[in-house]
């Protein structure tokens, strides 16, 4: 497979006490969280591209503009969406959505860059012993 605009992928999840915005800190309603909201959607950004990446490779996010539209409550699913709309040598751009049962409930562009997971991984440990 190649890297080419138009690949997609999903991610879902059923809203429930450990991602809503009381649980995470976010806010103090019980009701989907929007940083749980963001990692569904990186999670189905993820998905777009998995199989096309290079062996020993795998994306990273880099950048995120998202709205979170409606809430969503405990007990209902969360079906989010990720279509690759352009590729940049290792950077590639996703308009993401995400619907609950009843209506859209987040819409945004997503920034990922493609990264070799050893020398990635080495690179973020270098840390340690600095």
């Amino acid at each position: 497979m190649i890297l080419t605009p138009g690949l997609s992928g999903e991610a879902s999840t059923t809203v429930d006490q450990t991602n809503t915005a009381a649980s995470l800190g976010s806010g103090l309603v019980p009701v989907y969280g929007t940083p749980s909201l963001i990692a569904l959607l990186e999670l189905a950004a993820v998905h777009a591209v998995a199989e096309a990446l290079p062996p020993g490779s795998t994306s990273v996010g880099t950048h995120l503009d998202v709205r979170h539209l409606a809430a969503t409550p405990i007990g209902m699913a969360v079906r989010a969406t990720a279509t690759l709309t352009a590729v940049d040598g290792r950077r590639l751009s996703f308009a993401v959505e995400a619907y609950d049962e009843v209506e859209k409930v987040g819409e945004g562009l997503h920034t990922r860059v493609i990264v070799d997971v050893e020398r990635f991984i080495q690179r973020a440990e270098s840390k340690k012993t600095t």
